[in-house]
């Protein structure tokens, strides 16, 4: 080799790199996978998101042993009433139990011991759930078709509430016997985002711990002692 001549790195076949970019690419999405994903065993994240559901149907026990005109009364406009915050999420279960409850009826997927969350799943959910049993820190603007004047019967609004929780319960209970991969449920947003029937009972109690927080503390500055008001989350945030 004369001097000064340079040396040329060989050449690989035009196909030679693609194995090795396949199993790169298997790599990153298994890494992704596992930061932003999750794995839960069925049974018993039904089992928790149900012992969750009951804490909820206790708050509105007490809800309905509380004075009404406080329920319905806010110091603050800028805050919702009680019955304001029920009425928010009966809204929402008005949309998605009837949705749920037809889905878990047609399917005919096999139960899966194990159920991987979604990634828009997962996100939502870790963005709706409180972090602690006292403050909602990350607030969120409510959409319009989901907020409500104070001009509300609170018997009738706790009714339904109670209600949709019973149902709730109903079809965890049925999601037992399901897939919760398989199902999908189109959220509120737009139809074009679905999530993981799995993923909605994750998210839909969460928003629903999330607003008995904001409800207890409303309680609190209508003068309504709640130092017996259920503890709403357990101590492991899921």
């Amino acid at each position: 080799m004369g001097q000064g001549a340079s040396v040329s790195s060989p050449v690989l076949p035009t196909r030679a790199w693609q194995p090795m970019l396949v199993y790169y690419l298997k790599v990153t999405l298994a890494s992704v996978k596992r930061i932003f994903m999750a794995k839960y065993k069925s049974e018993d994240l039904l089992n928790d998101l149900i012992a969750d559901v009951n804490r909820i149907k206790e708050s509105a026990a007490f809800f309905e042993s509380s004075d009404r005109n406080k329920l319905a009364y806010s110091p603050d406009k800028a805050k919702w009433s009680v019955v304001q915050v029920l009425e928010h999420l009966n809204a929402y279960n008005r949309y998605y139990l009837p949705r749920m409850e037809k889905e878990l009826a047609v399917t005919t997927q096999a139960h899966s011991a194990w159920f991987d969350s979604g990634f828009w799943g997962e996100k939502f959910t870790k963005m709706m759930k409180p972090s602690n049993v006292y403050q909602v820190k990350n607030k969120m603007k409510a959409m319009k078709a989901y907020t409500f004047s104070n001009n509300l019967n609170i018997d009738t609004v706790l009714k339904e509430f109670i209600g949709h929780q019973d149902k709730l319960l109903q079809l965890l209970e049925l999601a037992k016997s399901r897939d919760l991969n398989n199902i999908r449920i189109a959220t509120t947003l737009t139809k074009l985002v679905k999530l993981k029937i799995g993923d909605m009972f994750r998210f839909l109690i969460a928003h629903e711990q999330r607003h008995m927080i904001q409800a207890r503390n409303m309680l609190k500055e209508v003068g309504i002692t709640t130092e017996k008001f259920p503890v709403i989350l357990q101590a492991v945030p899921r």
